[in-house]
């Protein structure tokens, strides 16, 4: 994600707002339109279902079952995530109508028990619920906040692969507000459709999911719409069916494993704009149907920022690669796997900001895509990997010169960890500050003056290679880094990441921080 910071660097963080879980105060018992069955749908006292249920008999197994945890532990995000299970597969159903009109949806999960379940947890908020059946036998369904808390009939043994089937109505005007550098995210309504931002935890306002960076499975999408729009979403256009009524359902296959937050679904008048990348890569622009001259110059220029990076980088990790223009007002850019979001506004503006906008969200797709982050706090690496080499090509492509950039930013760095936080040690509410930007940024700059160009790019590729399609966070980075190396880093890097004042920048002893401003 890109954020429009002020060119200086100088303009001030906003303040964050405070989060909190919302309880839904609701109970109820539903009965299932399509089979007859009937589940409980209602809600627990708020943090009510971290006491275990009565348990059921022992699973098949021999281990008695317990509840899934209510997140995988993150320390910024402790509820996002679920235990007890690993998601093997995603199928979303959507039947689309209409811009910010409830559509019904459905998703199906297929997914592998960590341990014998005698019930676990979605990351689910807002929308309708209707239906919740596990290996098509009804269950019981428990909103406790942002979490779905479902107990399947019998209790699922370590080990077995089973199927949630949760029906439900979409609400494609729910959205959520940060203080930092997201702002609003969820389900963002445009003139003919919708399209996505999900980062960070917003994807649970759009289907049932296990929703934390670390975790990816592959997605199936059907998207049905009225005749004359078009749905688009990762990866690859598998089927575009007419159906007798008019209405066109659209199948997409995410092709490999993504993270919910990286999820996209667009609808719109949109045309397909192909070309082709390095070595043939598919590359396929979405775009509205009224934006395709005037974006046309600075999407074309995706085969030079495709190839500029894999040269630095090594080859690009996905099979496809396109960008989806945006017609929406929000200020910030999303690197949604395979499929970038750009606000129109990016396209049609100054060349050198619209490549620096370009290039940070495909520089993600080597480190935030494919290299996923392990846990929240490991964001610098993300964010800071994209903005520096987004810094890099402006350097030589009609921008800033990158020393002018980085010295701008370490006069600033105090402050920002004043702020924010250490680059490796945000908060909740500091998570997409300035720091995680050009604050990270800095630190590879000051690796790089350290270790040298030539051993900061094997350390790069090394980087990208080693954890493709993997999970990584900080101390993997440091340890690699000194591998490749030869040296400890360690005692290097670690003030770097974690302390409260801005090392000494190597090669540059007349570099000052600027006094921090309480």
């Amino acid at each position: 994600m890109r954020a429009s910071f002020a060119r200086s660097l100088r303009s001030r963080p906003r303040s964050g707002l405070p989060t909190r879980r919302t309880t839904l105060a609701v109970a109820l018992t539903t009965a299932v339109g399509i089979t007859g069955a009937a589940i409980a749908i209602g809600a627990f006292p708020h943090g009510g279902h971290r006491s275990p249920a009565p348990g059921p008999s022992a699973a098949s197994s021999g281990e008695t079952p317990s509840p899934g945890a209510a997140g995988i532990g993150d320390p910024l995000l402790p509820l996002d995530g679920n235990g007890g299970y690993t998601v093997r597969h995603y199928t979303l159903a959507f039947d689309w109508r209409a811009p910010r009109t409830p559509f019904d949806a459905t998703a199906t999960i297929s997914a592998t028990a960590t341990q014998a379940l005698s019930r676990f947890d979605l990351d689910f908020a807002g929308n309708t619920l209707h239906t919740v059946t596990v290996d098509d036998a009804p269950a019981s369904a428990v909103r406790d906040g942002d979490e779905l808390v479902v107990t399947p009939a019998k209790p699922v043994p370590h080990g077995r692969t089973f199927t949630v089937r949760v029906s439900y109505t979409a609400d494609p005007t729910q959205q959520r507000h940060r203080g930092d550098a997201i702002q609003d995210y969820g389900w963002v309504p445009t003139s003919d459709g919708t399209l996505l931002y999900a980062q960070p935890d917003g994807a649970k306002m759009i289907f049932p999911a296990n929703d934390h960076p670390s975790l990816r499975a592959p997605v199936t999408f059907r998207i049905t719409t009225p005749p004359g729009l078009t749905a688009v979403a990762n990866g690859r256009l598998v089927e575009r069916v007419r159906r007798p009524d008019g209405r066109v359902r659209w199948t997409y296959d995410s092709e490999q494993p993504v993270a919910a937050q990286l999820v996209q679904l667009a609808i719109g008048k949109f045309v397909f704009v192909d070309s082709t990348g390095p070595r043939g890569l598919p590359v396929r622009d979405v775009v509205p149907d009224g934006l395709v001259t005037d974006t046309q110059e600075y999407r074309s220029l995706t085969a030079e920022h495709l190839d500029w990076l894999e040269r630095r980088l090594g080859p690009y990790p996905f099979r496809r690669y396109g960008v989806l223009v945006g017609d929406t007002d929000l200020p910030v850019a999303l690197e949604t796997q395979s499929l970038s979001v750009l606000p129109r506004a990016d396209l049609l503006g100054d060349r050198v900001d619209a490549e620096r906008n370009l290039v940070h969200e495909l520089t993600h797709h080597w480190t935030g895509d494919s290299v996923a982050i392990r846990r929240w706090s490991d964001l610098w690496l993300s964010e800071g990997h994209a903005r520096f080499y987004e810094r890099l090509y402006s350097d030589t492509h009609g921008g800033p010169g990158i020393e002018e950039a980085m010295r701008a930013a370490y006069e600033q760095h105090d402050q920002w960890r004043h702020d924010a936080g250490a680059p490796a040690e945000p908060t909740e509410r500091t998570l997409f500050k300035q720091m995680r930007y050009d604050g990270s940024a800095l630190v590879l700059y000051a690796l790089r003056e350290k270790v040298g160009e030539e051993t900061f790019d094997r350390i790069e590729r090394s980087w990208v290679s080693k954890y493709r399609g993997r999970a990584a966070g900080t101390r993997d980075f440091v340890a690699l880094a000194s591998e490749v190396a030869g040296e400890d880093l360690k005692p290097f890097l670690t003030p770097w990441l974690h302390g409260a004042h801005t090392p000494a920048m190597p090669g540059h002893p007349d570099w000052q921080v600027d006094p921090v401003q309480d």
